[in-house]
């Protein structure tokens, strides 16, 4: 885990194959203004490998624990990835505790307005994960392989810091780190019931913005915007999946005026 800076405090919930260290190029200007807590996840390097509890709802309650364990009474929630339905959730049970909501380049469960998205189908190496045993089996020995072609796709053929991409590898290298990262996916049928159930009882009624790169686009966008009350969605042009490190300059024009919008900005973000 990396905190760093004073004042408002903002979570950020990272994804696979990743670490904090997916932040590392926007923390030191978010902490100009805030105190940013950038957690490795559930499983994720230096986290404990634990046994279960990967889907949305006890990774939420390992948010709010976390923050109940800092002192943090308000904060402003970021996820990205497998990040963004445990801070959905969060936002969701907790309207007193997560001040605004940014989510990025994720689906929530089966919720209607990722049709177009999933057409072909879901990605690839959702079903692979998903079969208990199997990719971690396969995989062991080959796992730097592996992480580059997700950090090579994720950044349009661009590459991250060898540094961060070397703390990735060693994250998700041996079998039960891989057993940990894939059981994310063997948990979505559970997240989605816990999502799909969240919205039936409620709705989503902090400040929140949706963010899209590629692929995934508008299509998180399409699915809050029926269960949300005050929604603003983005698409950053000429941007891949990881976009806290590829392009992190165009990410910050976007958070910082949200996540702190000044005296008279009332509280919420447009609706359209």
């Amino acid at each position: 885990m990396a905190l760093q800076g004073e004042g408002p405090a903002v979570l950020l919930l990272h994804g696979f194959p990743h670490t904090w260290q997916l932040w590392a190029r926007v923390m030191g200007p978010l902490a100009v203004r805030h105190r940013v807590i950038a957690p490795d996840m559930r499983g994720a390097g230096a986290s404990t490998r634990a046994a279960g509890g990967y889907d949305a709802g006890t990774l939420a309650c390992d948010a709010e624990a976390l923050l109940d364990a800092l002192g943090v009474r308000s904060a402003a929630v970021v996820g990205i990835d497998a990040g963004t339905p445990p801070a959905f959730l969060l936002a969701m049970r907790r309207p007193d505790l997560v001040g605004r909501l940014v989510v990025m380049e994720s689906l929530l469960g089966g919720l209607p307005g990722a049709e177009e998205f999933l057409a072909q189908g879901a990605p690839w190496w959702f079903g692979f994960h998903a079969v208990p045993g199997l990719a971690e089996t396969v995989l062991t020995g080959h796992e730097a392989q592996y992480v580059d072609w997700f950090l090579g796709t994720g950044s349009l053929g661009e590459g991250v810091d060898p540094a961060v991409r070397d703390a990735f590898v060693r994250a998700y290298t041996g079998t039960d780190a891989l057993r940990c990262a894939f059981s994310y996916y063997r948990a979505l049928p559970t997240s989605s019931e816990q999502i799909a159930d969240a919205v039936a009882d409620g709705r989503l009624t902090v400040p929140t913005m949706a963010v899209g790169a590629r692929p995934v686009g508008r299509a998180l966008e399409r699915q809050l915007r029926p269960v949300a009350d005050h929604l603003v969605g983005h698409v950053i042009e000429d941007c891949g999946h990881i976009i806290p490190l590829h392009r992190p300059e165009a990410l910050l024009r976007l958070l910082e005026p949200f996540l702190d919008p000044g005296p008279g900005a009332g509280g919420s973000p447009a609706t359209a």
